[in-house]
């Protein structure tokens, strides 16, 4: 018995050593972009590049501002204010903070991830942006429209969330976002996941199109590895439903413009499930649907993503 619990302490000990490492070497070579500023305790990390309009891009699930600045913010800088925010948990943004100080280990909700971008966003002098929301970060925009309506010139959403799906999630993120499965699994995630994971995610992610060359290496998919961070998503996305659910019921008040661009190869983020209903739910919404697209339109259709902005803008009357 005394061997047994001592093998088990020693795997321990190299599981946690080993993610340390990756983690330290991921920090390193991924280091903030911009600057990272302090909302009521909790760091986020905002990139700004440009100047014009504001125009906010909010990114997906297991993603980070550089998904925006591998080829899509340079596209659009020239003519708007761009402002990349990491979600919390994600990237060089943290987790938020319990009223008792304490980290806070439950799911934060998207009205509460709007809630800190947004202090963010005022902390860096936005004004009625357009907020453009990825995937997850879909949900995040429409939190942000929903809660801020007078002070949100348009939204833009791009294979995005918006809806209640059938069914679960599968038991990934339904493990790695329990306690237990964070007390276990993810350490282990984080130590001995190797490189060609990680490649055949990213391409299942930009399916039936390829990953752009260099991608997953520039995007720091490593950063997502860190125990923390895939701790973060895996709750946030496990917990999303339900906010989804309530959310939804209050989509007809909007009346900001809506330009929604989804691709109808997208098994992600189904187009039949979100972004179909919500331009029934949202008057005046323009849905943009790209033929044999998947989930990924910014990188894949760049141009048609650009043409959904401007109009969005146009019809707010910033351009």
């Amino acid at each position: 018995m005394f061997w047994f619990i001592a093998i088990v302490l020693a795997c321990i000990v190299v599981v946690q050593w080993r993610a340390g490492a990756r983690e330290a070497s991921a920090n390193a070579t991924y280091p903030p972009q911009g600057r990272v500023v302090d909302v009521d305790g909790t760091p986020v990390h905002v990139l700004i590049a440009g100047s014009g309009p504001d125009l906010v891009l909010i990114h997906g699930a297991s993603g980070n501002v550089r998904d925006w600045t591998f080829n899509f913010a340079d596209r659009v800088s020239n003519r708007y204010r761009v402002i990349m925010l990491d979600r919390p948990g994600l990237g060089w943004t943290g987790r938020l903070r319990g009223k008792s100080g304490a980290w806070n280990k439950r799911a934060e909700s998207p009205l509460e991830q709007a809630e800190l971008l947004q202090k963010a966003a005022a902390i860096v002098g936005v004004d009625r942006p357009v907020v453009v929301g990825h995937s997850f970060g879909g949900a995040v925009a429409m939190a942000w429209a929903l809660t801020q309506p007078d002070e949100t010139a348009a939204v833009v959403m791009l294979g995005a969330v918006s809806n209640p799906w059938p069914g679960d999630l599968g038991w990934t993120y339904t493990v790695t976002g329990s306690t237990w499965g964070g007390a276990l699994l993810v350490p282990l995630l984080t130590a001995f996941v190797p490189a060609r994971v990680i490649n055949n995610s990213v391409e299942s992610i930009f399916a039936p199109q390829p990953a752009p060359d260099g991608y997953a290496e520039y995007v720091g998919a490593a950063l997502v590895l860190r125990r923390e961070s895939l701790r973060a998503n895996a709750q946030q996305v496990n917990s999303l439903r339900p906010h989804i659910v309530k959310m939804s019921k209050r989509y007809e008040g909007l009346q900001m413009p809506f330009e929604i661009v989804h691709g109808d190869k997208d098994t992600i983020v189904p187009l039949s499930v979100h972004s179909e209903p919500l331009a029934r739910q949202i008057k005046g919404a323009v849905l943009t649907v790209l033929k044999d697209v998947g989930h990924m339109p910014h990188h894949v259709a760049p141009d048609a993503v650009e043409d959904a902005i401007d109009r969005a803008a146009t019809r707010a009357g910033l351009r």
